[in-house]
């Protein structure tokens, strides 16, 4: 039989949704636009609630054993419907030893909401448990107007089980850091500067018409878990081998040289063997010299025999694309059809 994805419950107006930081918390001077981001929520009908891990005046919002408690708690408490951190940080990995995933597994699915290092929890939670889990806008980010062809986090994650929703490919993006949140935590528009779509690593190669199991993160993070009980992608690959995976993977600061070691490290740990296709998202990280962030994909990934897409909005260059870990997806690049449809079965 083909392993099922569990996917959480839609998600409705009236629902709790739950914050806690599990990696990086917020100072004092951007406590406002987490006010604002709580209260967009609101607005919507949810039902908030914020817990107590989310100091900023450290590296993380409390010790390890308290985010983990914490996050473990608000996955597994039936009221709350999705657990939405503020944003990411540096060093969620410190929860995967101590989250209990047994007791999470047990549980109706909950929907997790993020990106960036948060990734570093939302993969293992999709390997161990089965659960669906949202790659996109991180809380912080969540007042911003979606683009034209995207879907907010909260439309997909209130789909139900069975349904389809295709997402295309945006018209532009952010060449440029963050808004200064600070100085206006109410910003509600992003300035979208560059003109961009995605690409092939190999041009010749023709249309690409391809479907797979979802599922990746952030390469800076998720190349400390390859190899570890919590990032069995070999595994996942084998249970899902009728579907076969999209594998999808980006570089959020690494240099060039760090991003090509890290793809060849998941390559040499059978994180492609899998693979029906690999999106790689928009990277701002630097290149290494002469060295190049493309430069990195190709002689990692190059040799896969897979398509390679690029330059994809699953990352850290607005606007982000939502993507459901454990979906069924098909990823059609044709020429001016550039387009992700996502099957929740």
């Amino acid at each position: 039989m083909r392993p099922v994805t569990r996917y959480p419950r839609p998600l409705r107006p009236g629902d709790r949704i739950g914050v806690t930081a599990p990696s990086s918390g917020i100072v004092a001077g951007l406590r406002p636009r987490l006010d604002f981001c709580v209260r967009t929520l609101r607005e919507r009908g949810f039902d908030v609630v914020v817990g107590q891990c989310m100091s900023g005046d450290g590296v993380v919002s409390a010790p390890a054993a308290d985010r983990a408690r914490e996050l473990t708690a608000m996955l597994t408490d039936p009221q709350i419907a999705a657990v939405v951190p503020p944003w990411g940080g540096e060093l969620a990995i410190e929860l995967l030893d101590l989250l209990d995933f047994e007791a999470i597994g047990s549980a109706e699915p909950t929907w997790l909401v993020g990106f960036s290092d948060l990734t570093t929890v939302m993969l293992p939670l999709t390997l161990l448990t089965g659960w669906a889990t949202l790659h996109g806008e991180n809380l912080m980010d969540t007042p911003y107007a979606v683009e034209p062809g995207h879907a907010p986090w909260w439309e997909i994650a209130g789909r139900s089980e069975g349904e389809a929703f295709t997402q295309r490919a945006a018209a532009a993006y952010r060449s440029t850091g963050f808004d200064d949140w600070e100085a206006d935590p109410t910003v509600t528009q992003r300035r979208l500067d560059r003109s961009g779509r995605w690409s092939l690593l190999d041009p010749s190669a023709g249309a690409v018409d391809v479907t797979g199991r979802l599922i990746g993160g952030c390469i800076d993070v998720l190349a400390h878990v390859r190899g570890t009980p919590y990032g069995d992608l070999p595994a996942y690959g084998v249970a899902h081998a009728r579907d076969g995976l999209v594998v999808y993977l980006e570089a959020a600061e690494q240099g060039a040289l760090d991003v090509a070691r890290a793809l060849h490290g998941m390559r040499l740990s059978g994180w492609f063997v899998h693979a029906s296709a690999v999106l790689v998202g928009r990277t701002l990280a630097p290149d290494s010299a002469s060295y190049t962030q493309r430069a990195a994909v190709a002689d990692a990934l190059g040799g896969l025999g897979v398509p390679v897409v690029l330059d994809v909005e699953c990352g850290h260059v607005p606007p982000r694309m939502p993507l459901v870990n454990g979906a069924l997806a098909r990823v059609v690049v044709d020429g001016a059809r550039q387009e992700v449809t996502q099957t929740l079965v």
